[in-house]
């Protein structure tokens, strides 16, 4: 707790800004989207700028929120980003890297071997600057502020999954980024890629038998209704960008561009709090609502399956140097 208070304080003084009155800004809307429910961690976060931005605009700059997949789905919300459709998203990490592969830094599979690692990596400026910039680079989008949900965790309707041969003969959706479906197919498993919209009525529909996601994601989506079994897999932590689009920001006045990223900041401090007490509630509230919950006896041998995968990405994510860095920051004292 003492490293996730330092991380958080860290965060919002580092994005710290002068004092600019009300009417130092231009009248504007920006439109933010997210693909999920109101409620979840993605609205938490852009409620939270939405309110920064209003406030301390004095109203001259509204956010026009459009939740619950209303533009679309995620990958769809990146490619309205680059068109200026919308101005903000918040999406999955995964659905990114199609347009941007830098973004795969923080997909690795077991790249945050405990939560206060993430909290080190994703609140250090310099780092996550630098891979902001290559970001924008490859895909016309900026992510100004890093999110933090829970680790991803396996769920499926058929049976418990205590060790890695038992995911044999189980359909798993994993969502259409290679990271993950390279991971999967390194335990041997059926990977199926489906979009995120489709993934409900597929479980219902018995095509797929299980998804891997955070308890929050699970909860959120209500999956009790279509999952029995939850298996702790810690694989992944779920982290997602505040995305803007670049061309977008880069026209921004000075003022304005301050207190977007002054919003950014405070928002990714209110939903790292958020979703840190959430992770635990929503886990009970899946298991009370009749799912039940299995712990791995092989643990290192998912873990040492998937690192092989590592070297296949070294040279989308700027070389193996770049994630022995990352590494090197949250090994840091």
């Amino acid at each position: 707790m003492k490293t996730f208070k330092l991380a958080v304080t860290a965060l919002v003084v580092a994005f710290g800004m002068g004092q600019v009155s009300a009417a130092d800004y231009k009248a504007m809307t920006i439109r933010a989207a997210t693909s999920n429910p109101d409620g979840s961690l993605h609205t938490t976060a852009i409620n939270k700028f939405k309110e920064v931005i209003e406030a301390e605009s004095g109203g001259k700059i509204k956010v026009q929120t459009f939740y619950g997949g209303s533009m679309g789905d995620e990958q769809a919300n990146v490619r309205q980003l680059r068109s200026q459709e919308i101005h903000l998203a918040v999406l999955a990490v995964g659905n990114l890297t199609p347009f941007a592969a830098q973004a795969n830094i923080f997909y690795m599979p077991y790249m945050f071997p405990e939560i206060g690692a993430a909290y080190k990596l994703l609140g250090n400026e310099a780092f996550t600057g630098k891979v902001g910039d290559k970001i924008a680079a490859q895909s016309g989008t900026r992510p100004l502020s890093w999110l933090i949900g829970g680790y991803r965790h396996l769920t499926n309707s058929k049976r418990p999954i205590t060790k890695i041969d038992d995911l044999k003969g189980l359909k798993i959706r994993v969502p259409p980024v290679a990271v993950q479906l390279e991971s999967f197919k390194a335990w041997g498993a059926e990977a199926h890629p489906l979009a995120w919209s489709e993934t409900f009525n597929a479980l219902q529909q018995g095509v797929i038998d299980g998804q891997e996601n955070p308890h929050t994601v699970n909860r959120d989506q209500k999956f009790w209704e279509v999952q029995k079994h939850i298996t702790e897999l810690s694989y992944m932590l779920w982290v997602g960008p505040m995305l803007v689009s670049d061309a977008w920001y880069k026209g921004l006045d000075a003022n304005t561009k301050a207190l977007v990223n002054k919003a950014a900041k405070e928002a990714a401090a209110f939903e790292w709090k958020w979703a840190a007490e959430q992770d635990s509630v929503a886990k009970k509230q899946c298991l009370d609502k009749g799912m039940t919950l299995s712990v791995l006896t092989d643990g290192p041998v998912w873990q040492e399956k998937a690192r092989t995968v590592w070297p296949k990405f070294y040279e989308q994510v700027g070389g193996k140097a770049m994630l022995d860095e990352a590494e090197a920051i949250m090994a840091k004292k």
